[in-house]
């Protein structure tokens, strides 16, 4: 009895913790200060490689860590809302982060983990138990630099950015190389904007999927240019948490349409949130 206790005691606090990211992101006052590394001006300028194994496909996921000193949000609990912490952040080491969420996962192995730079906190390195010419790749961004993750995200979306890395002697593609790209985080494009351009370079349309709070809203313009197909993205407030894209990955790794895609991604959000399922449906969209 003590267990079940505690372990309920643990699914509510974790509840409670996003009650707060519902209200985050509508906190568009709070005077912040962001940290924006531009590309033209550091060591960091844009990689366009494209020498890898074109039988693999790769998923890239951004994450920007919750921060609640550096993000327009309404705090958390400042272990949670450390952004300088990837262990115990929100939205990467919590129950419900892409590190430990996608650990747990019977469909995906952990190959690889590693420390990047001071922008990236930590990069994993998945493969997929079945379809093993698939694989994850996840950064986590320092919460200070969300704007780098968010641009990192819509050039990687534009065929601008491209890199790659070589695991168990194969070579995959990332950022723009990458059949898909994820953005998880606090929409900071509602406390800042971005003036670079992200207009496509190569006709190729990737796909993407975006779990953040109005992304449907506050991303289009910009994705638009990018030429990029948004399988899922939100219409409203959202809680952004791993099992969303665990689920939505699931369909699409089958070969699933889009809509059913959108569909595993709802179910899973109505499942863990306990809300409807017309509820979820509405608020995870795809397409535009």
């Amino acid at each position: 009895m003590h267990k079940i206790m505690k372990i309920y005691n643990s699914s509510l606090i974790l509840l409670l913790f996003f009650s707060f990211i519902f209200s985050n992101c509508e906190n568009k006052g709070k005077n912040i200060t962001t940290t924006f590394l531009s590309k033209n001006t550091t060591k960091n300028k844009l990689k366009n490689v494209e020498n890898f194994d074109k039988n693999t496909q790769t998923i890239h996921v951004l994450v920007a860590l919750c921060d609640n000193k550096y993000q327009g949000i309404v705090p958390v609990p400042e272990k949670i809302g450390n952004g300088q912490d990837p262990d115990q952040n929100l939205y990467w080491g919590a129950a419900y982060g892409i590190r430990t969420y996608f650990k747990k996962s019977k469909d995906w192995k952990l190959l690889k983990s590693e420390k990047k730079d001071s922008i990236r906190m930590e990069r994993l390195i998945f493969q997929h138990i079945s379809k093993k010419n698939y694989y994850l790749v996840a950064d986590a961004y320092d919460g200070q630099y969300i704007k780098n993750c968010t641009a990192d995200f819509l050039y990687s979306s534009s065929g601008q950015m491209k890199d790659v890395l070589t695991i168990n002697n194969t070579r995959i593609g990332l950022y723009g190389n990458s059949r898909l790209v994820s953005y998880i985080g606090h929409d900071g494009l509602m406390d800042f904007q971005l003036s670079e351009s992200f207009k496509n370079t190569d006709n190729q349309t990737r796909d993407c999927i975006i779990l953040a709070c109005y992304s449907k809203k506050f991303f289009s313009p910009l994705l638009k240019e990018t030429k990029a197909n948004p399988l899922v993205w939100s219409s409203h407030l959202m809680a952004p948490e791993a099992y969303i894209l665990h689920d939505a990955l699931a369909g699409y790794i089958n070969k699933e349409s889009a809509e059913q895609i959108r569909s595993r991604a709802a179910l899973a959000y109505s499942k863990y949130q306990k809300c409807s399922e017309k509820a979820a449906r509405n608020l995870l969209v795809t397409g535009w």
